[in-house]
């Protein structure tokens, strides 16, 4: 399968969201369909070798959509984020259009019956109407064009939207009024002059144009943040081919090259550093403010900034698989899904319109025939105000936008959300449950003591560390490159036996060696020589204790420390704040786990947990109704972060595990834990917030146009600020959550 993700131009509402997404999904082998009409962008799963993308876009273009099928490069897909499109090009001129001819209609039709008027421009009534028509024809066919287009389209197909409700509306008045101008006769029989509507059908169209543009503006802010990262990729790189410095573009760029980077330059692809020391602002990227120094062998990532020093480095990744290629797309990818909240407002979407037109003819009848006058007039206006009101493109903003900003907000702090519904669900964590090393801790464990006994210690440690080179624990590499560090020659063993949670065992020059928990050593039945009062002793310090037995005896203790990180103890201390219930999960004994929990403020923990274990925790802490977030490095806890309901991985630089959690945190700080429930929490408040303004702005302007309170000029205001002010409340977010 293959994800599609492509433009497409001529949505203007809710209901256009769902009947996209249905033509699309009616293909064969077509799943997941999501449309953004924020983003104005549509995202599928199809098998590339059957799918057929003009059949498609021809389905969408009988219904007035344009799928943009040509975008195939993410070049292309950038490019399009950062430049004005077509659409708003030409929404620009329309709208110019109609106000320019709607200045004059709305100004005549105002004081066309004062006397200092006709005293300015001495014509008729008739006279007057005619011009109203000649002013107003323009702004219906050509300004107002795309409403009626789309209105056509959805008649061939028994279908309604926004643009139905609009040309209904407006085409009412402007037909009625064309009639009274251009066969007076026909009303001739009538005891009053007969009214014209010409300004309000120019007047409609002018202010939803006006919301339509401002719309989009809005709209094109919400991603901000995406263009920020876009912006970070420079354009070209300076690289070393046979001994000399060339200036190439950053496209032509490969894995493998050397490229040159001098103070101040943005780094333009992710690698590592062959010579030369700096230190680079990484902020962008990861959140973190403080520069970030580097040496030979560091890693430096794609778009970040050199500060001060020369270096050169040798690409790893370049274009989508550098870490900000990988950050846009999971950006992008968060972006276009729906969460269920707004799954629910697509179907109601489904049925507003044709509810509302049933709505607007019930009202024309009504006035028709139970109005005292039995006024056409009356009729016609409330007819046209009841359609105008209630176009539902709040409703179709209301989600993605929120989405959008908070969603950019979390990737400009370093916390990268997968999908939508991880941020519906963020802000009802009820439980966290902590892996304990690389989360906890720094993840860089260090031998700090070593207790030997009958035994030279650099003896104890050439047959530690010589079976632990077999062995990928990160306890075992500590113990390796205290070896190293020693300048102990090692040796390969023999035999080699891994215990998974327990410890290792294998021959060295002929002698067993058993090296892990004391359980292993019992399990092993090694002679412990009354040394449990040691290791009981030991234990009281809170770092780990790897116990060694050679040849059937235990020989002596390595103490292993893993840092806490600076930030644990804040994060963990707001959570409890938050009444978020803390847990975290350990390897170690439970004297060491209780210590190390008691420095942090955790609520609870659990030691000496098995790798396979975390999983069925997560789900004894689900079967008591909590809302679990399980936070571990991505890799190796990936059945607890596939069993939580919110999962969230810790990720340093380059390794980002993005493909195994909800979340990814670009960098080990836990203060982010902390902010993306609160992201998450005024980002559905927010949803909330835009959706409440929509039902309400609905609920009590409809039955106002109905009852004849509202007019249809004040109806198209209200509704094309609606939208806009849906959009604008979605970008306080970015001002809420700086604030905070």
């Amino acid at each position: 399968m293959k994800t599609f993700d492509l433009p497409v131009e001529g949505m203007t509402c809710a209901s256009c969201v769902t009947r996209v997404e249905k033509i699309i999904s009616n293909f064969e082998g077509i799943k997941n369909v999501n449309v953004n009409l924020a983003t104005e962008r549509v995202r599928f799963e199809a098998e590339s070798n059957t799918i057929n993308l003009e059949k498609i876009s021809a389905a969408l273009k009988e219904y007035g959509y344009e799928l943009k099928i040509n975008e195939s490069t993410q070049k292309e897909a950038d490019e399009n984020i950062l430049s004005e499109n077509d659409y708003y090009t030409k929404l620009k001129k329309e709208f110019a259009l109609a106000l320019i001819l709607t200045l004059p209609v709305f100004i005549i039709n105002m004081f066309m019956d004062y006397k200092f008027f006709n005293e300015i421009l001495p014509l008729n009534s008739e006279q007057i109407k005619k011009i109203l028509f000649i002013l107003t024809t323009p702004i219906i066919f050509i300004s107002g064009k795309r409403f009626f287009s789309a209105s056509l389209n959805n008649l061939k197909h028994f279908t309604a939207d926004m643009n139905s409700l609009v040309a209904i509306g407006t085409g009412s008045a402007y037909l009625y009024s064309s009639i009274v101008t251009l066969f007076p006769e026909i009303f001739i029989s009538s005891q009053k002059e007969t009214h014209v509507y010409f300004d309000t059908a120019a007047v409609i169209i002018t202010l939803i144009l006006m919301g339509k543009l401002l719309e989009h503006k809005a709209k094109r802010k919400t991603n901000d943040a995406i263009k920020k990262l876009i912006e970070l990729k420079p354009k070209s790189a300076i690289v070393i081919k046979n001994n000399k410095e060339i200036q190439i573009p950053i496209t032509d760029l490969q894995i493998g090259d050397i490229v040159v980077i001098k103070p101040g330059e943005k780094i333009p692809a992710d690698g590592i550093i062959i010579n030369g020391k700096s230190f680079v602002d990484e902020s962008m990227i990861t959140g973190e403010t403080i520069p970030v120094e580097k040496n030979i062998n560091s890693k430096v990532i794609g778009g970040t900034i050199n500060i001060n020093g020369t270096f050169n480095f040798k690409v790893t990744q370049t274009g989508d698989n550098s870490v900000l290629g990988q950050i846009i797309k999971l950006v992008q990818n968060a972006q276009a899904t729906k969460p269920p909240i707004q799954k629910l407002v697509d179907k109601i979407a489904g049925v507003f319109v044709p509810s509302v037109i049933v709505i607007a003819l019930i009202t024309f009848i009504s006035w028709l025939i139970f109005s005292s006058e039995h006024s056409f007039s009356n009729a016609l206006i409330n007819f046209v105000a009841v359609l105008i009101v209630a176009c539902p493109c709040a409703l179709g903003l209301a989600t993605p936008t929120a989405i959008i900003v908070g969603t950019g907000i979390g990737a400009s702090n370093g916390i990268l959300f997968k999908n939508s519904e991880a941020i519906e669900l963020a802000h009802k964590i009820s439980t966290i449950i902590f892996d304990k090393t690389g989360t906890i801790t720094e993840g860089r464990p260090e031998v700090s003591e070593i207790y030997p006994f009958n035994i030279d210690k650099n003896e104890l440690l050439f047959y530690a560390a010589s079976l632990e080179t077999k062995s990928e624990h990160p306890l075992a590499k500590s113990i390796v490159e205290k070896a190293k560090e020693l300048k102990i020659n090692l040796t390969s063993p023999e035999t080699f036996t891994n215990h998974s949670g327990f410890g290792i065992a294998g021959i060295v020059n002929n002698i067993p060696v058993i090296i892990g928990t004391m359980n292993l050593m019992k399990e092993y039945s090694i002679k412990l020589n009354n040394l449990e009062s040691k290791y009981e002793e030991l234990s009281n310090q809170g770092k780990t204790i790897v116990s060694i037995a050679i040849d059937n005896t235990l020989k002596g203790f390595i103490l292993i420390e893993d840092k806490i990180k600076t930030t644990a103890i804040e994060a963990v201390s707001k959570l409890n704040d938050m009444n978020i219930h803390t847990v975290m999960l350990t390897g170690d004994n439970k004297l060491t786990a209780e210590i190390i929990a008691k420095k942090i403020g955790i609520n609870e923990f659990k030691a000496e947990v098995l790798p396979e274990e975390k999983a069925n925790i997560v789900k004894q802490y689900q079967n008591n109704r909590n809302i679990v977030a399980m936070i571990g490095d991505g890799i190796n806890d990936a059945p607890a972060l596939a069993q939580a309901d919110v999962s969230i991985a810790i990720g340093t630089g380059t390794d980002i595990a993005i493909e195994t959690a909800d979340i990814t945190l670009l960098k080990g700080n836990l203060i982010n834990v902390v902010k993306l429930i609160e992201l998450s929490g005024k980002t559905i408040k927010t949803i909330k917030q835009n959706l409440f303004w929509a039902f309400i702005y609905n609920t009590i302007l409809i039955p106002l146009a109905a009852f004849g309170i509202l007019n249809p000029m004040f109806a198209a205001l209200a509704m094309s600020l609606s939208s806009v002010s849906v959009v604008t409340n979605s970008l306080r977010l970015n001002y809420k959550f700086r604030k905070k």
